[in-house]
């Protein structure tokens, strides 16, 4: 799971966040304890702790005092649209400034799109 390109604390923290947008983790639900993850991965609870320190900063979880750690309720909708603010600032703007440099209606480029994507709908 992990990989050398990113802190393992941010992994957990965005392997997370995909469980929660597939619906493997649901908002109200009590996640796996940092110990539970450490052990699992068997990496440090303090690595994981920064991880869930991360999602808690982002409202996507919270803590429950004595009792665990929980999706907030609107987590999945604030990752939805963390994403697509993602996707249009990382993918779509660049796409874009690209063809008008190069003289790319706008229009020609949805076009393309449009064509390409036509037997998904």
């Amino acid at each position: 799971m992990f990989h050398d390109r990113s802190p393992i604390y941010q992994q957990i923290a965005e392997h997370m966040a995909d469980e929660i947008l597939s619906g493997t983790l649901r908002g109200g639900e009590r996640v796996p304890s940092t110990h539970d993850y450490s052990a699992f991965f068997e990496i440090n609870p303090a690595t994981v702790g920064k991880a869930f320190q991360q999602l808690i900063n982002e409202g996507l979880l919270f803590k429950k005092r004595g009792i665990g750690m929980f999706v907030s309720p609107e987590a999945r909708q604030e990752l939805l649209r963390q994403r697509r603010e993602t996707f249009f600032a990382e993918l779509v703007d660049p796409v874009i400034a690209q063809a008008e440099a190069i003289g790319i209606p706008l229009s020609e480029v949805v076009r393309h799109i449009e064509e390409r994507t036509e037997g998904e709908r």
